[in-house]
């Protein structure tokens, strides 16, 4: 007898690796439908699709119980067919099934594809109904609801009385709604539950309390009891986060043992002279600390691996300088890479006018550098001449080679790619010193996730004389308040950002934008008394750096912005930040763009505009911003607010990590936990080669990320 072709798969590899389509209940076409809409390719995908909420299947309503705030999304009741009927023609055709119990009716509702509906209901029947209840002018209505006739239903074996809720998407939930879902998952189950191999060695399991992973997964999907399913979360966040640190930990115990970071020794002339006679403030305590730490990383004779952290305004830069000056006086060379051509530029002009006279040599290269620009640069960088090379991404071009790069620091990390970032490291045959910068608050716990295999570093004080911003909201009834008190800024010789979250008008999203915006200040702030400029991500880059030319030399007394101002924009003459539709904006970008301002001596604001109608959410953020200017505390409530999700993508482009249940907001104490349960394994068996350890090694791997990611430079 021929076996199936299925067979020969099973027995070359992992049983859950194989393709979805094989599952009872899928075939081809739900596969096409599940790889398209919600990436499940494997049986493991499958398993790994976890419910986001559960529903009690065990209580069933009568229809007088369900008012219109039952406290359940979903509702189950008992009801018996009266009548049916269709209306409507076309895509706008429905169903309708007109049901009862003794305490009251009901309409079911169904919209197309509704023949097979009709031919299956029996008036005078009567059907177990199970969905999301709403209210029609007082009456039930349940929109394509589930439905069985009372015998199936009472015959039916219920795996549990919990019934997972699973994430779809419109085009599947035709096909494979809640109910399907739990199907294929239960066929899957019967199919695959002997052929899950424990990750865990007992000794772990035992030492934190954790239930076996077929048990978990079991339960995760047909959860026993709400004690059981607690554990069986509990267990999956805990597989999650330890994968994820098991690599973060391998990646910083390999790095600390090898003793083959750059040494520099020597503090000479170049700091020295920099720092006792140039520095254009006294450093502030928090910059000496930091200072002091990047000091010790390069004499310790190991690869510094450091993230900094500093609020906008407080002093980053000049900690960088100082770090690549003490690269030039030990003969090392030293690069800087800005995510923008703007903030590079501003970079170079301001490092260069800081060592002037110092006899460094300061270059820049950005994708837009001409040709007698770019080739002194790469000349320069090649033979040893250049000290410190400013620049873009185009630094990391192959073309680009340095002759002894010894120390990179890179600005506004986050807005990096994984890859990009680290085809830096191959610049010299040794690995050079690492600072990454970010004016992006970063929660702690978020932090420890992303970031667990970097040193980190804080500056957490504004240098002296600095003003705190005030921040105000304004909602659109007070526009005529707004534009008096910017003429009046104006009048006393201040400039004026106005940011818009969309360039043109959209007609998915009530939201103030540019386009109109420019024109309405145009007619507001009429030439010639008022000088408007204008900046956003579809200009030329010619144009745009026109544009901050002008502002930035005070040619324009108004810059009319979408965020591309969020970074690399340092004017200290403009005093006043009026973000519009501010409720658009998530707090840590509105916080960034707040820091364009309070970067002189005199008093700045930050005006918050918005229309009336605000979302709960939206106004917890407003009124956070006007409350505190502490950064950190902003970036907490954020991430609280949005979820890890969110700032996951904002801090960390390309993030490898693909968490399905464990969430870094929430489960800090699983994370600490896992954080020091790889510190330990890694410390007893580094290659995880012990035979005991056969499944976190699987573990670790499923959560390496990118084929050949290095973990130290996910920052």
């Amino acid at each position: 007898m021929r076996l199936p072709s299925f067979f020969y798969l099973c027995t070359m590899r992992d049983f859950l690796d194989n393709g979805v389509q094989y599952v009872p209940g899928v075939g081809e076409m739900r596969a096409r439908l599940l790889e398209k809409e919600l990436r499940i390719v494997t049986m493991r995908d499958l398993l790994w699709h976890f419910p986001y909420r559960y529903i009690d299947r065990t209580r069933v309503y009568r229809i007088g119980d369900i008012d219109e705030n039952p406290g359940a999304a979903y509702v189950q009741f008992r009801a018996r067919v009266t009548g049916t009927a269709f209306a409507g023609a076309g895509r706008k055709r429905r169903f309708t099934v007109f049901v009862s119990d003794p305490t009251g009716s009901a309409e079911l509702v169904w919209f197309n594809s509704a023949k097979w509906i009709e031919k299956s209901i029996e008036v005078g029947r009567e059907y177990m109904v199970f969905g999301k209840p709403s209210f029609f002018r007082g009456e039930l209505s349940v929109i394509h609801p589930e439905i069985e006739n009372m015998e199936k239903a009472l015959s039916r074996k219920v795996e549990s009385g919990l019934q997972g809720i699973y994430s779809t998407t419109e085009k599947l939930s035709n096909s494979l709604g809640t109910k399907g879902f739990y199907n294929i998952i239960l066929n899957l189950w019967h199919t695959a539950a002997d052929k899950i191999e424990e990750t865990l060695p007992e000794e772990i399991m035992h030492r934190y309390g954790l239930i076996p992973l077929r048990e978990a997964l079991y339960n995760i999907h047909f959860p026993q009891s709400p004690e059981l399913l607690r554990q069986a979360q509990y267990r999956l966040k805990f597989d999650e986060l330890l994968g994820i640190q098991l690599n973060i930990q391998s990646q910083r115990t390999s790095r600390m043992s090898r003793r083959d970071g750059f040494l520099f020794n020597r503090v000479g002339g170049l700091f020295s002279k920099f720092y006792n006679e140039k520095l254009p403030f006294p450093l502030t305590e928090a910059q000496k600390r930091v200072v002091k730490e990047i000091r010790g990383d390069t004499v310790s004779g190991f690869q510094m691996n450091r993230l900094l952290q500093g609020d906008v305004g407080s002093g980053k830069t000049v900690v960088a300088l100082l770090s690549m000056l003490l690269a030039a006086d030990n003969g090392f060379q030293a690069c800087m890479m800005a995510p923008t051509e703007i903030l590079a530029r501003q970079h170079f002009a301001t490092i260069k006018r800081m060592t002037e006279g110092l006899g460094v040599n300061v270059a820049i290269l950005t994708g837009a550098s001409k040709a007698r620009e770019r080739n002194a640069s790469m000349e320069g960088a090649a033979d040893g001449s250049v000290h410190i090379l400013i620049g873009t991404h185009a630094l990391i071009e192959d073309s680009v080679r340095f002759a002894n790069l010894g120390f990179v620091v890179i600005d506004e990390q986050h807005r990096f790619g994984v890859e990009q970032r680290a085809r830096m490291w191959t610049k010299n045959l040794q690995p050079p010193h690492i600072l990454v910068m970010t004016a992006t608050p970063i929660p702690r716990t978020l932090a420890m996730t992303l970031y667990g295999d970097l040193d980190v570093s804080v500056i957490d004080q504004l240098p002296p004389g600095r003003k705190p911003i005030k921040t105000v909201h304004y909602y659109d009834s007070a526009r005529l308040r707004l534009f008096g008190f910017m003429r009046k800024q104006i009048a006393e010789g201040r400039q004026v950002y106005v940011v818009y979250p969309l360039i043109r008008e959209s007609e998915s999203m009530d939201y103030k934008d540019l386009t109109d915006g420019f024109e309405a200040l145009s007619r507001d702030f009429p030439l010639p008394e008022y000088r408007v400029a204008v900046c956003h991500g579809q200009m030329k880059p010619e144009d745009k750096e026109e544009s901050m030319r002008q502002f930035k030399n005070g040619e324009a007394d108004i810059l009319v912005a979408t965020s591309v101002i969020e970074v690399g924009v340092d004017v200290p003459n403009a005093t006043v930040m009026v973000i519009e539709s501010a409720e658009r904006f998530g707090l840590s970008q509105l916080h960034q763009l707040r820091g364009r301002v309070g970067r002189g001596g005199g008093q700045s604001y930050c005006i918050l505009m918005s229309g009336e109608k605000l979302s709960r959410e939206a106004r917890q953020r407003l009124d956070a911003m006007c409350e505190t200017s502490d950064g950190f505390r902003l970036a907490e409530l954020d991430l609280k607010l949005r979820g890890a999700g969110d700032i996951n993508g904002t801090l960390q482009s390309g993030t490898p990590f693909d968490l399905k249940i464990a969430n870094p907001t929430l489960d800090t104490q699983i994370l600490q936990t896992t954080q020091q349960a790889a510190i330990d394994i890694l410390a007893g068996d580094p290659q995880l080669s012990r035979s005991e350890n056969a499944g976190l090694l699987r573990l670790k791997t499923q959560y390496s990320g990118e084929k050949n990611t290095d973990f130290s430079m996910i920052s």
